[in-house]
């Protein structure tokens, strides 16, 4: 897939979520969106045939972190789904993407894209080490989860945008970075510590940005979704 923008449908229902994307109706192109935690909880699998039935691409956000068998398992249901990407947590170690890939992939062969989170983006540097009790820099812990998932054999990771740069350079160009953290530079800063706009988003180097309350939020979302895309894709 060539770089786009994912919208975050972080919305608590079936309902409230197609209502937002109706507002999308009359684009020529239809958004790529993520479906997390709260929706896929709220609305299970049927929320991601609805979205795959009405055209979008989508990225299964669960961020799978378990014993390799079970993660597994999980990600041969999670490929039936027909999804185009999904997700672990890198900290789950080269096993446990590596089990996660061989789940994920079908039998003709095919699979969705698989990313691997390194750090949050709420996590700070104080955060990783104090509490967390990572010991060195947040920069050098996210280079070298990076290159597990790349050994594994994942796609790329998730990371801030503000790192897209250091994991290019570690994994090479054609290893994928997805990056949360996105905001306009007029937007608040909500929950998130590393964060940029889609402009220098590009210009670091993300191949795909995770955009959320700055357009599902915004006063006329589908407005905010083009300026993204003329900032980071077109």
């Amino acid at each position: 897939m060539k770089r786009d923008v994912i919208i975050a449908c972080d919305f608590a229902s079936k309902e409230a979520t197609l209502e937002f994307l109706d507002k999308f109706a009359g684009e020529s192109r239809k958004p790529m969106v993520k479906i997390g935690m709260e929706l896929y909880y709220a609305a299970g699998n049927e929320i991601v045939k609805e979205l795959k039935r009405r055209g979008h691409k989508i990225f299964l956000d669960l961020k799978l972190h378990d014993i390799p068998n079970t993660v597994k398992k999980a990600m041969k249901v999670l490929s039936a789904l027909d999804v185009d990407m999904t997700n672990v947590h890198a900290a789950g170690g080269k096993e446990m993407m590596a089990a996660a890939i061989e789940g994920l992939t079908r039998e003709d062969g095919t699979r969705p894209l698989l990313i691997a989170v390194t750090q949050l983006t709420s996590t700070s540097q104080e955060a990783m080490n104090e509490q967390l009790l990572i010991e060195g820099s947040i920069n050098d812990c996210i280079a070298h989860y990076a290159k597990n998932a790349k050994e594994a054999g994942l796609d790329g990771v998730v990371c801030s945008p503000l790192e897209g740069g250091l994991v290019k350079e570690a994994c090479g160009s054609d290893f994928m970075t997805v990056t949360p953290g996105i905001r306009f530079a007029d937007s608040k800063t909500d929950d998130q510590k590393r964060i940029t706009t889609p402009a220098r988003a590009r210009e670091i180097g993300s191949d795909f940005i995770v955009v959320g309350r700055p357009i599902t939020a915004a006063e006329d979302p589908v407005a905010a979704w083009r300026r993204c895309i003329a900032d980071f894709a077109d």
